[in-house]
């Protein structure tokens, strides 16, 4: 368990329709709490099961279970390395649209009727204001992770570049999947309800509310760009992780039992 402190708390410019989670940067360490459910356990199994997939390293960030002190409550939540450095710092797409056309992108997107034209129209205004090349390509890793892992929290304050102050730009690390495998479990997916049930009534927030469809439509634009390659074992001992005992057996199970139905859903990303 940490003990965290007011004057490490911050404030991002990223929203949530899940939930404010708690968040602090103490040293080199971020940390965010649990809010509606078990969101801690999504970014830990997501970001471990990344391990087995074609990603770099530094494309996605490792999370891990934390016990959380913050003045007289404990909180279930997460903790990850800073992925900032050489003076970046985190810019919503959101922003970024906002800051160069005065007006919001994720309106901007909805405009447009057709789906396919719209994750077009997403990717070409980023490469347009940032220079990055083949965001498509990233766009359809994001969307691969939000669809396989039932991500329904990914619009558009809660997709990112990195800028410095010489406004140079590059791709930002895959971050934020605790709105997946169900998490919430608080308003949208109480615990005991029927899964299969639930996943189908996950909707997506990028361009479309079909969470396949901005997955299919991805790999129809830009390629496949992610293999996985774990197994049901590789997933299993996972949860070997003692650190996972501040979860309860209800929510681990429910977690493994998705991820398998997906696995078997999805078997072209194997």
């Amino acid at each position: 368990m940490v003990e965290l402190f007011e004057q490490d708390m911050i404030s991002l410019d990223r929203q949530s329709s899940k939930g404010n989670q708690l968040k602090w940067k103490n040293g080199d360490i971020w940390y965010k709490t649990d809010s509606v459910g078990y969101e801690g356990l999504s970014e830990y199994i997501i970001s471990h099961l990344l391990k087995f997939s074609n990603l770099k390293e530094d494309e996605y960030v490792i999370y891990n279970p934390q016990q959380i002190k913050y003045k007289k409550q404990i909180y279930n939540g997460v903790s990850s390395n800073n992925f900032l450095n050489g003076g970046f710092k985190v810019i919503t797409l959101e922003r970024l649209f906002k800051n160069y056309y005065g007006k919001s992108l994720h309106s901007a997107i909805w405009e447009i009727k057709d789906h396919e034209e719209r994750l077009k129209f997403l990717v070409e205004q980023v490469e347009k204001i940032t220079k990055i090349k083949n965001f498509g390509k990233y766009m359809n890793k994001v969307l691969t992770i939000d669809g396989f892992f039932l991500n329904e929290d990914r619009h558009t304050h809660n997709i990112a570049v990195l800028i410095d102050d010489k406004d140079n730009y590059k791709l930002c690390p895959i971050f934020d999947n605790g709105a997946s495998l169900l998490s919430d479990t608080k308003m949208d997916y109480p615990l005991g309800e029927d899964i299969y049930k639930l996943i189908e009534g996950v909707k997506g927030k990028t361009f479309s509310f079909d969470l396949e469809e901005q997955m299919l439509l991805s790999d129809k634009l830009y390629g496949q760009n992610i293999v996985f390659n774990f197994n049901h074992k590789d997933v299993e001992d996972l949860f070997e992780c003692e650190e996972l005992k501040i979860y309860s057996s209800l929510e681990k199970d429910r977690v493994k039992k998705i991820i398998f139905e997906q696995m078997r859903k999805y078997k072209y990303l194997f």
